[in-house]
């Protein structure tokens, strides 16, 4: 297939929104995180410094995504996945996972870890957008289409459940049949597989007792307001001190060893305390303008492979965004995901960034 040459800029607009987010969540990660930096460490731009250093490298892989030409990716399709697989296994070596709040997510890198699950959802949707285009002609059919990569998209989420982390996993199948759908998957074979899905999922909802807490909290959450009902109520308050105006970056009180975690998955609790209503409403603005660039990047592109890569990636960042924002609000139970380009993490931001670079090349190639 003749490749259209690249004829004009990246998209600055998509540009500009990353790096307005960055900016934000650079200073709030400050902010949010300074008083428990200081009593944990003796060192109150102890999270600042670390995140700076994943914004430097997340911004360098971004600029080296946006110059490497994104057909190229399909090479690192196979591969993305072996490598992908082999360290969501290494996590259970114990010199190189690192378990935290009952979970073992992380591999150990020096100073820093690494979230596997964070590299795996971009490594799977490489994977996808390479060989759903390659079946193309064969989408329709069960065995020869769509087997393979519903076999390792079920290896992938049955390694990551063993960590556990079903969010994830939930992200991981909203997507997939998303790039199925758009590669021209039969809706007969999609709500079949959904019908199948559904119960797995309830019973893995039903069968861990915190998850199933978790729900009862959203229910409900002042029937146990100093313990399962402690977080959602603590970012509740901070949305309604945050009034219209916010009180001012800086002067928020709920990171006071109120809000769980401020710096990571209530960061918009601290933003909504500090910059109030207006603030809130300008991180959304920014988010949607996000997506609907990662969209129209995706209708554009000059290729099905384009095409599904850009809109997978796009349905990520939207769907990690949606669960922590809805989750921080009270309209869907608490989910420990962080907010793309926003939260302290730098696993997450690196991906977020690394997501973006891809977006930014493929809106280069004429459509």
């Amino acid at each position: 297939m003749k490749r259209a040459g690249r004829e004009k800029k990246p998209d600055l607009i998509l540009l500009l929104v990353t790096l307005l987010l960055v900016t934000v969540g650079t200073v709030m990660i400050y902010s949010s995180s300074s008083i428990l930096a200081t009593e944990r460490f003796r060192d109150g731009q102890f999270f600042l410094k670390k995140q700076l250093f994943f914004v430097v490298l997340g911004f360098l892989t971004m600029v080296l995504m946006t110059r490497i030409p994104y057909y190229q990716l399909r090479k690192l399709a196979w591969p993305g996945i072996l490598v992908s697989a082999l360290l969501l296994c290494a996590v259970w070596i114990p010199p190189l996972g690192v378990r935290a709040g009952g979970a073992v997510r992380w591999l150990r890198l020096g100073v820093f870890s690494f979230q596997v699950s964070e590299l795996v959802k971009v490594t799977l949707i490489l994977f996808l957008a390479h060989f759903l285009t390659q079946r193309v002609n064969r989408i329709q059919e069960f065995r020869q289409g769509l087997l393979i990569p519903l076999a390792v998209t079920g290896v992938m989420v049955g390694l990551i459940l063993l960590q556990p982390d079903f969010g994830t996993t939930v992200i991981i199948g909203v997507i997939t049949f998303l790039m199925i759908y758009l590669a021209g998957g039969r809706i007969a074979h999609l709500a079949g597989l959904a019908a199948l899905a559904l119960p797995v999922a309830i019973w893995l909802l039903v069968r861990k007792s915190y998850r199933l807490a978790r729900l009862m909290t959203f229910l409900d959450p002042w029937k146990d307001p100093r313990h399962s009902g402690f977080q959602i109520i603590q970012s509740l308050i901070s949305f309604g001190s945050g009034g219209a105006l916010g009180v001012g970056i800086g002067d928020g009180m709920q990171k006071l060893f109120y809000l769980p975690e401020p710096h990571t998955d209530f960061i918009l609790a601290v933003i909504a305390e500090e910059s109030g209503f207006i603030g809130v409403t300008l991180i959304l603005f920014l988010y949607v303008v996000l997506i609907v660039r990662g969209f129209q990047i995706s209708l554009k592109a000059p290729d099905l492979f384009g095409n599904l890569l850009a809109a997978g990636l796009t349905m990520m960042i939207a769907l990690e965004a949606f669960i922590n924002i809805a989750g921080v609000m009270g309209l869907i139970p608490l989910k420990g995901l962080a907010l793309p380009f926003l939260s302290y993490g730098g696993t997450s931001l690196l991906m977020s960034l690394v997501s973006v670079g891809i977006l930014l090349n493929i809106s280069s190639y004429e459509g």
